[in-house]
């Protein structure tokens, strides 16, 4: 009986043994070729979501009658006030002070303040006459000498034709003279010829309802653009409103320097950003500007220009009369070098058959012995000098003085 029961046991356990390795194998066999199973990937929605849930602290109340914890009603959040911002730190670009603007002295007696400088220049002149006519004996060799002396003095024939004669004359009335007397005769006759009657007064004030229009022109090189800006720290130094015209579109730098000298006395500048632009146009423009800013004077600096060149001459003509549809021009200087002597009396009787000149500004003064230039300018083409230029400074462009330009020749 015993051993049947074992029997019966034995058979229970392996029946069961069978059974479990039968489902094992049919568990085995159902899952092959079935897609694998893709785990989630740590996609950005699913930190996304981590975030944005809330876990509850370790001190959050649990809710037994739900079953879920319930979080403390949340702490009201305090606005932050942003930290000052130190915007000159901050800007990536300093801000620039303008620069402050030049306030000129008045021109008025300004040739006489400079004395020193144009006797220094032409002390040739003055030494070699007096010398000559202190000699002794008045024969005609002295008088050879004198006439030497003032034609390399570029006064021309005519002039010096006439002091001698004006001296011999003096000589033959009322003697030989002293060395004083013979200075001051000299001094009569050589301010004679300066002709200290001429008007040379700038065109600076407005005529009725319109500013007065100013042109300037000259050859390469004879300090042009240097000297419009010179001149509107004249005007500056007088009250006078002015507007500059950079009409010299063919040399790079001519705007640029033309804007720099205006912006020292607060002077616009009217120019054109394309470089080759028509000259004519940008005059005319400035004279425009001029008019509707009821402004004293307008500047025109035109571009320098070899006098035989018949081109770029018309083309000077062109300019004035393309100014002249909106406005007179008061003003046409020319712009000497007084170094050149007597080879710039071609090149300014070409610009006077060009345009109308009405005075004549001389350059590097200071630096030639040949002041006589003063006289065969103005006796060429019946204009006065009317401003010299004695240095390379700012202010000494100087009002032509006659007198104090006698004074220093014979200094």
């Amino acid at each position: 009986m015993d051993a049947l029961w074992e029997i019966l046991v034995i058979i229970t356990v392996v029946v069961l043994a069978g059974l479990g390795l039968l489902v094992g194998y049919l568990r085995r066999s159902g899952t092959k070729g079935a897609p694998p199973v893709t785990p989630p990937p740590p996609a950005r929605e699913a930190k996304t979501r981590e975030a944005n849930t809330y876990t509850p602290s370790s001190t959050a109340r649990i809710d037994t009658s739900r079953g879920a914890p319930q979080a403390p009603a949340p702490a009201p959040v305090q606005p932050v006030a942003p930290e000052p911002v130190d915007v000159a730190e901050a800007s990536v670009e300093e801000e620039v002070p303008a620069p402050a603007i030049e306030r000129p002295e008045s021109a008025r007696g300004r040739m006489t303040r400079l004395r020193s400088r144009l006797a220094s220049s032409n002390n040739n002149l003055g030494k070699g006459l007096l010398s000559a006519l202190s000699s002794g004996k008045l024969d005609d060799a002295v008088w050879e000498e004198v006439e030497d002396t003032l034609l390399g003095a570029d006064l021309g024939v005519d002039a010096t034709t006439e002091i001698v004669d004006g001296l011999k004359r003096r000589v033959q009335v009322e003697g030989a003279p002293d060395a004083e007397t013979l200075e001051s005769w000299l001094h009569a006759e050589l301010l004679a010829q300066v002709r200290p009657d001429m008007d040379r007064r700038i065109a600076g004030s407005r005529v009725g309802d319109r500013p007065a229009v100013i042109m300037v022109v000259g050859v390469n090189g004879t300090g042009k653009t240097t000297t419009v800006g010179k001149l509107a720290r004249v005007l500056v130094a007088e009250d006078k409103d002015v507007v500059l015209g950079a009409a010299d579109t063919f040399r790079a730098a001519a705007a640029d320097q033309l804007e720099t000298w205006g912006a020292r006395v607060g002077v616009p500048t009217v120019r054109s950003e394309k470089e080759g632009a028509d000259p004519a146009a940008v005059a005319f423009d400035a004279v425009k500007a001029g008019q509707e800013g009821e402004v004293d004077v307008v500047m025109i600096d035109t571009a320098g220009r070899l006098h035989n060149k018949v081109g770029l001459m018309d083309e000077l003509a062109k300019v004035k009369r393309v100014i002249e549809r909106q406005s007179p021009i008061d003003e046409c200087l020319l712009v000497l070098d007084a170094t050149t002597g007597q080879n710039g009396m071609r090149q300014a009787e070409v610009f006077a058959g060009a345009v109308d000149i009405t005075g004549v500004v001389l350059t590097k003064l200071d630096g030639t012995a040949k002041g006589g230039i003063v006289v065969l300018v103005q006796r060429e083409l019946g204009v006065p000098v009317k401003l010299v230029g004695l240095g390379e400074g700012a202010d000494d462009l100087a009002p032509f003085d006659p007198v104090a330009f006698v004074d220093a020749v014979l200094d």
